[in-house]
């Protein structure tokens, strides 16, 4: 593709200064994929332009972050691309879809940058993860949202294809997949222990299933009224990084927190993450200094009953991302080492009266 020259020269830009930049800078590269084949609603391609309009590149110069804005990719709609198994939508669409987002998230992780993904569909997570993992191959995935995306497309119901890409990047699923057209590419880089759900509320019986005879880890709503978000976020890194420090990719959904709060979305549950509770999640894999890459999906503008439903939306993908990077309910506040001191000797009390 011809963004492919220019997007690898915009990365590369300035990296050679990234590390002589004082230690709270950021260097980010935000990634727009609009892209919505992986559902069924049209709007979800809109995602990255309201992100970016809601004021999401001020807000990260604001915390102190290098942002590198590199557009948005684009993306192509194979012709006739059949159903698979008579239920899977767009499979061709969808799996080039992310091979090219894996390959445009490679290119800014190998220039030093952290990667932020704005999309478009949870379908998206594929290309980014994988991406991501071809520089970390040891990182390991906080995905933050309403369903587990983990069907396989052989469990698929609706045969949205945003509901299965946890199933396509997990090792020990690989002998329950499919080969399917568009997807050849893709190859698994996940582990069961690599990967913790946070925030599940709407779970399909085959995902249930999984998450239990494969005994992975998930926090649902449940867990987290019954403990709280704070030992929720405890755990996740206890066991992610309990071990050793290691590059974190996280995959949030807007859905995952309450419709009253992020209505404009697609597949929208009642009794999500309050304002507080998001956050804190963000916060603190903040804190570790371990985040490398991360998405930020499903935020559909055309699905807001009023425009201010719409930008209350965007505006909470903005806060998610950039306390991610460093904003805090503290204030934003970048690090100084000293306070200054005054340069100008003043005259005392009695020379001043002398003076005068």
């Amino acid at each position: 593709m011809s963004i492919g020259s220019n997007f690898a020269r915009l990365l590369k830009k300035q990296v050679s200064n990234i590390n002589s930049q004082k230690k709270w800078t950021h260097s980010v590269a935000v990634i727009g994929a609009p892209f919505s084949k992986g559902q069924k609603k049209r709007g979800v391609e809109h995602g990255p332009t309201a992100i970016r309009n809601a004021g999401l590149l001020e807000r990260l110069s604001k915390i102190g972050c290098s942002v590198y804005d590199v557009g948005d990719l684009k993306f192509a709609h194979v012709p006739n691309d059949a159903l698979y198994n008579n239920v899977v939508k767009h499979p061709r669409t969808v799996g080039l879809a992310c091979q090219v987002l894996a390959d445009a998230v490679s290119r800014a992780i190998g220039a030093g940058h952290t990667c932020i993904t704005l999309g478009g569909d949870h379908s998206l997570a594929l290309g980014s993860i994988t991406g991501h993992a071809q520089h970390c191959p040891d990182l390991c995935v906080i995905w933050v949202d309403a369903h587990a995306d983990i069907n396989t497309p052989l469990t698929s119901k609706s045969g949205s294809l945003h509901g299965q890409p946890v199933s396509f990047l997990l090792r020990e699923l690989q002998d329950k997949m499919p080969i399917i057209p568009g997807f050849a590419w893709a190859k698994p880089c996940l582990s069961r222990s690599d990967i913790i759900y946070i925030g599940l509320r709407d779970l399909d019986p085959a995902e249930q299933f999984i998450l239990k005879k494969y005994n992975i880890s998930y926090y649902s709503m449940r867990h987290i009224d019954c403990m709280g978000i704070h030992k929720v976020m405890e755990r996740t890194f206890d066991q992610l990084l309990g071990r050793r420090q290691r590059p974190i990719h996280l995959s949030f959904d807007i859905d995952a927190f309450d419709p009253t709060l992020a209505p404009s979305t697609g597949t929208p549950v009642l009794g999500g993450l309050t304002y507080r509770e998001g956050v804190y999640i963000t916060e603190e894999i903040h804190n570790t200094g371990m985040l490398s890459g991360m998405d930020l999906v499903e935020v559909n503008p055309l699905l807001g009953a009023t425009s201010d439903e719409v930008k209350a939306t965007a505006n909470l993908a903005v806060d998610v991302i950039a306390s991610c990077l460093g904003d805090t309910r503290d204030g934003a506040h970048m690090i100084i080492d000293d306070l200054p001191t005054p340069s100008t000797t003043y005259e005392s009390d009695n020379e001043e009266q002398v003076r005068i």
